[in-house]
């Protein structure tokens, strides 16, 4: 069984300033307010709930991040915007995971242009050359990155749990929505409490 933390880094924590921020941006920034209310004070903590457990019980644990190499865009997917759209750079400090839930040493961190972790990482070939069967997701977006994970992951025959409680969606709304589309057809949902008694001890 391996733990995969899908796209928590600081572009989806940090938040600017309201100061100076035209009436637009700070609609937009309001409107995203439960959304990094809920990042801070469920996700991130379940999160590392999530590592320790895992890390106790000696098992893989992979990270991977939304970022591109080209400031042009070119390695981002048309679909996702292609060249010319904004993204985040691997070296930029949006891109990096926040040191409360880094990786630490043996754990595998991939970086992606796209939606979905298995997509052009080499992860799912590293789970499967250390024999993994089972994979426990968490992270966001619900209904966009983590989505495409876990039916990626389902694609491939591999079994898969969604962490509710450890992800997070644009609203509540959204988030509730793609989990009980997901459930019991791509994947099993479940709570970090409801999880974390089924690890070896």
């Amino acid at each position: 069984m391996a733990l995969l933390v899908v796209d928590v880094q600081h572009a989806y924590l940090d938040t600017p300033a309201p100061e100076g921020l035209d009436t637009a941006e700070r609609a937009r920034l309001a409107a995203w307010q439960p959304f990094h209310d809920r990042m801070r004070a469920v996700v991130v903590p379940n999160v590392a709930r999530l590592l320790a457990g895992f890390r106790a019980a000696d098992l893989d644990v992979a990270f991977a991040r939304l970022a591109g190499h080209r400031a042009d865009g070119l390695d981002r997917p048309p679909v996702r915007g292609g060249a010319g759209a904004a993204l985040i750079l691997d070296d930029d400090p949006a891109a990096q995971i926040p040191q409360e839930i880094a990786p630490v040493a043996g754990e595998a961190v991939v970086t992606k242009t796209g939606d979905s972790a298995l997509a052009g990482t080499g992860l799912e070939l590293l789970l499967r050359t250390v024999g993994i069967t089972d994979v426990v997701v968490a992270g966001v977006l619900t209904d966009q990155c983590v989505s495409s994970t876990v039916r990626a992951l389902a694609d491939a025959s591999f079994r898969v749990v969604l962490v509710e409680d450890a992800c997070a969606a644009g609203t509540e709304a959204i988030h509730r929505r793609e989990l009980a589309t997901l459930n019991l057809l791509y994947c099993t949902v479940m709570t970090v409490d409801e999880l974390l008694p089924f690890l070896p001890r």
